[in-house]
């Protein structure tokens, strides 16, 4: 068996694991959740998913309240200040599970071309010279792909939930940050239509990000806007027209292997930064396609 399909059984077997797991749960979390207030009669997808704060995985030490973030202490996300409910975070798997990428690697469209279908999607990114595409099916396996596009920094994201794809900003109040997934999901019923999304953290602050609402929720930078890059730059497609159209294309490289750094530098005496344009990502669909009038 390739590598390629290697680890996309894995993949679909963590997806399985997630799934099960979710939907295995006792009758014990369904009554924490109807004794915590929340609504299950509009939540019934969601409260099958576990619960991290019914499964141990939010903690206070030494008056400071923690969520858990690996086997290690120093991997655990400090969250005394975060603005979301406790009992609204799923899962808690830790911070490094799914590998998002620092260093991404590309491919040709040719080289591609014997990978992808014609109605597999992507994320399509186009400024100055530089043309690159990110398939649904390796996001979905990294759901963070820190890059670069035309010297600027960009992350090309996706969630599999919430059917999010799309591309952000990394520079933000003129220095660069570094993204990955905490491991958890949260919903609100108010957003998204209760959808789960992904939560992210930046590796520079341990400020965690929560993206159907576009802005960070814990850490140094409470309260920041994300930044979605400007939709003239990209689009949510297919391959067939990355193939029609855009044949200097470079793709992500599928099956990548990825060994999250041990350490990485830290930004001190930030301050909440006031960042300009659209924070929200558009559900997938939303988005026009580049060239489009």
């Amino acid at each position: 068996m390739s590598n390629f399909l290697l680890n996309n059984v894995k993949l679909s077997l963590l997806v399985l694991l997630l799934t099960c797991f979710g939907n295995c749960q006792d009758s014990s979390s369904t009554d924490q959740v109807q004794e915590a207030g929340i609504d299950t009669t509009t939540q019934e997808v969601s409260k099958k998913r576990p619960l991290a704060y019914a499964n141990g995985k939010i903690f206070t030490k030494e008056g400071r309240k923690y969520m858990y973030g690996g086997e290690q202490e120093h991997e655990h996300f400090d969250i005394t200040n975060c603005s979301l409910n406790d009992q609204q975070f799923h899962y808690g798997i830790g911070r490094e599970k799914f590998p998002a990428l620092i260093e991404p690697k590309f491919i040709t469209l040719q080289a591609a071309d014997s990978i992808f279908e014609d109605e597999d999607r992507f994320i399509l990114l186009k400024k100055g010279k530089e043309t690159k595409a990110y398939s649904i099916k390796d996001l979905t396996r990294h759901e963070v792909v820190n890059d670069k596009i035309d010297g600027e920094p960009v992350m090309a994201v996706y969630c599999i939930l919430a059917d999010l794809g799309a591309v952000y900003h990394r520079e933000i109040g003129g220095r660069t940050f570094t993204f990955a997934l905490t491991g958890y999901t949260y919903f609100d019923e108010d957003v998204w239509d209760g959808m789960d999304g992904f939560v992210f953290w930046d590796r520079e602050t341990e400020s965690m990000w929560w993206p159907l609402i576009g802005e960070s929720v814990s850490g140094t930078l409470k309260g920041t806007p994300m930044q979605v890059m400007d939709e003239v730059f990209w689009s949510q497609t297919s391959w067939k027209e990355i193939r029609s159209f855009h044949p200097q294309a470079q793709i992500l490289e599928p099956d990548q292997e990825y060994e999250p750094p041990t350490s990485w530098p830290k930004y001190q005496d930030l301050e909440t930064f006031d960042v300009q344009g659209q924070p929200i990502a558009p559900k997938w669909g939303e988005n026009r396609t580049l060239g489009d009038s």
